[in-house]
């Protein structure tokens, strides 16, 4: 399974950043695979647990 991030390098050397599923939950890491593991982590918590105020983005068909 595969899932698109969104993540950059501040000025302190940390990376920030989210899951574009879910955009309004950002984490860090001190590097990219630690920023990496943490997403993996929210991801995993938002897929099993039911969280009220979870924003989610999904495609859907219109036509």
């Amino acid at each position: 399974m595969k899932t698109l991030i969104t993540y950059w390098q501040e000025k302190d050397g940390m990376y920030l950043g989210f899951l574009n599923e879910f955009p309004d939950h950002w984490t860090q890491g001190e590097t990219i695979e630690d920023l990496v593991d943490h997403l993996r982590d929210l991801r995993s918590m938002f897929a099993r647990e039911s969280i009220p105020g979870i924003r989610r983005v999904v495609e859907m068909d219109v036509a």
